[in-house]
């Protein structure tokens, strides 16, 4: 077993996917290309088993080692976690050795509360989509952290809202029906769980990181594992990543993408996006995505930009290569 259990992504490569996870090593070894990937660190497949075969609990030391690496992030970035001036907001996702898509937990824009909305809102001038970063993450964590409904206590309010407002997208929900939300959200995690949602960021991401431990036992990744022959014994790695916003304006997007054809094996860019969205939006089928050739009209620059970086990639692991993206005000 490694001594070490949180890697920044600098420090690891595309040979540790045991340890890291493949979104680890990957995430790793273009950091070391030099390709445009936020900052960010990895805790280790070992540790997840380590919280689970001591019956869920967090080893001791681990938070120390997190909040260690996570000033190096911070550095990286000019930004400081929980800061009332320029907060630092996270991703936490899963990545086993193996792929599992879809079968684990993930949460974004982590570092959201009451203070930090508001100096998001003093930086970015755009209170509409700071409210909106801040009740994605409140659904988020009610859901995935402690349990929730999503559908129930969450998206329900959403329709309630498109309907108060008399729209019917979720991209037209103005800045006061978003920060509307809000209390609502929190009111109902207290409800449900008898908790108040934490202001405090380190307790989002302590609560997070065990999230996604957990969700390595969940009966649809057991299912997963049991059907495709992985090792109940792999863990999954937990990556912790700056976030990068693709629901700032039309000026912005999220997607997934293939550098060829998956069902064809086509030497042609295959994929889907969003403006004005994040990662989960296109995968939850809430609006329906754009073919990826249109990226091409919308944002020529953008575009050619990530088309080059595919075949980097594709160059390089000498495969082809299935990847997301997330493009922040142009």
């Amino acid at each position: 077993m490694s001594d070490k259990r949180v890697w920044l992504f600098r420090e690891g490569n595309s040979t540790m996917r045991n340890l890291l996870g493949g979104k680890g090593a990957n995430l790793a070894e273009m950091t070391n290309l030099g390709l445009p990937v936020p900052p960010g660190l990895t805790i280790t497949t070992e540790t997840c088993m380590d919280y689970i075969n001591h019956g869920n609990k967090m080893p001791a030391g681990l938070m120390d080692e997190v909040k260690a690496a996570l000033k190096d992030v911070e550095n990286q970035t000019g930004k400081k976690f929980g800061d009332k001036t320029n907060p630092l907001l996270v991703s936490v996702r899963s990545g086993a050795r193996l792929s599992m898509p879809g079968m684990m937990e993930t949460i974004l824009n982590l570092g959201m509360n009451d203070e930090t909305v508001e100096a998001m809102i003093n930086l970015t001038k755009n209170p509409r989509f700071c409210y909106d970063s801040y009740r994605r993450f409140l659904t988020m964590f009610g859901s995935v952290a402690w349990d929730m409904d999503r559908q129930k206590y969450f998206e329900s309010e959403v329709e309630k809202l498109k309907e108060k407002e008399g729209v019917k997208e979720d991209t037209k929900i103005s800045a006061d029906g978003w920060k509307s939300l809000i209390p609502i959200y929190k009111k109902v995690i207290k409800e449900v769980t008898g908790k108040e949602f934490p202001q405090d960021p380190y307790v989002q991401l302590e609560e997070a990181i065990e999230a996604v431990f957990r969700s390595w036992n969940i009966p649809r990744a057991v299912a997963y594992r049991n059907m495709n022959k992985i090792d109940h014994n792999f863990g999954t790695a937990v990556n912790v990543q700056t976030m990068v916003f693709g629901n700032m304006g039309d000026d912005c997007a999220t997607g997934v993408s293939f550098t060829r054809n998956p069902a064809t094996g086509e030497n042609k860019f295959y994929g889907e996006y969003l403006t004005n969205a994040q990662g989960e939006d296109v995968v939850a089928g809430i609006r329906t995505p754009k073919e990826i050739s249109e990226l091409s009209v919308e944002m020529p620059e953008l575009y050619k930009q990530y088309v080059d970086i595919a075949k980097k990639l594709e160059n390089g692991y000498k495969d082809v290569q299935d990847m997301e993206f997330t493009i922040e005000k142009g």
